[in-house]
């Protein structure tokens, strides 16, 4: 039987290393997250077109025009109208855009324009940090009261590793943040608590059966029992995404991408994080000293 508990330094360097690399290039003068025009701010038109052109054939009239990064998204069934989410312009960036646009793409009319103000992206932003808290204060009271106390916070622990992870490739990647990174983000950590749970309740059933006080081994057995559970989950649910990126379009990518990275490492710490670190508590707790004792 594999020793999941006794490498768990292995595991927890890992993570740190990953973790420490993103937030080198959060930190980084000059780099970070870039904010979308959801949290800073910008201009939403509708445009209908007399013929079809495609999200990446609009894109390229947006980044020409000193609008690279704006959000196409193509609406209803015949694929004539297109919102279009860019940084806020004057009316004469407006009046230049429009022009090209027409000489690109054909003859549109604009259906609307509506602009986000910043107070309105701070307010967007304020929420979706909120969502985040009052998602992760559930899962401490749910879990508490299914399981323990000490299982909830290590839970919690490996939730803030998957979010730190995919917020840190997602800086790395220098993509755009808007409101579906933060559904994405919420997303990952309902999968990552539900894998997480997973193991904890065969854990919870082998600890009450074992006829040895050895955590280690009880946790052990109980990983690997489920692994192929987690493992098999994983991938089928990786494929479905993998199918969004790859012919989602880029509307969607940056909520994509966030969800690739962001089940990925909910597996892993559901695995290598929460479990181990369980077990590193209540052996301390047990013994009064550091130290997992292992199979």
């Amino acid at each position: 039987m594999f020793d999941f508990v006794g490498r768990w330094k292995i595991w927890f360097c890992a993570s740190a290393a990953v973790i420490a690399v993103g937030l080198a290039f959060l930190l980084a003068p000059g780099a970070g997250l870039r904010m979308g025009i959801d949290f800073t701010g910008g201009m939403l038109t509708e445009i209908e077109f007399q013929g079809r052109p495609s999200t990446s054939q609009i894109s390229r009239v947006l980044e020409a025009n000193g609008f690279a990064g704006s959000m196409v998204q193509k609406v209803g069934t015949d694929g004539r109208v297109a919102l279009i989410r860019t940084k806020a312009f004057t009316a004469e960036q407006r009046q230049a855009l429009f022009d090209s646009m027409k000489e690109e793409l054909g003859p549109y009319q604009v259906r609307r324009i509506d602009e986000v103000n910043a107070v309105i992206g701070k307010e967007l932003a304020r929420k979706a940090l909120l969502a985040l808290v009052i998602a992760n204060l559930g899962m401490v009271g749910y879990i508490t009261l299914r399981f323990e106390f000490k299982f909830a916070v290590a839970a919690v622990v490996a939730l803030l590793h998957d979010v730190l992870v995919t917020v840190g490739v997602v800086s790395i990647l220098g993509m755009e943040v808007n409101s579906p990174f933060a559904a994405a983000l919420l997303t990952v950590i309902g999968y990552s608590v539900n894998d997480t749970i997973v193991v904890y309740d065969r854990i919870r059933e082998n600890v009450k059966s074992a006829r040895t006080r050895d955590l280690a081994s009880v946790v052990n057995l109980s990983i690997s029992e489920t692994l192929m559970r987690s493992i098999n989950t994983a991938l089928t649910t990786l494929l479905a995404v993998v199918a969004v990126l790859v012919f989602g379009g880029p509307t969607i990518r940056e909520f994509a991408v966030a969800l690739l990275v962001g089940i990925t490492a909910g597996t892993y710490s559901s695995i290598f994080i929460a479990s181990p670190l369980w077990v590193l508590w209540k052996n301390r707790e047990r013994r009064g000293k550091p130290g997992l004792k292992t199979a």
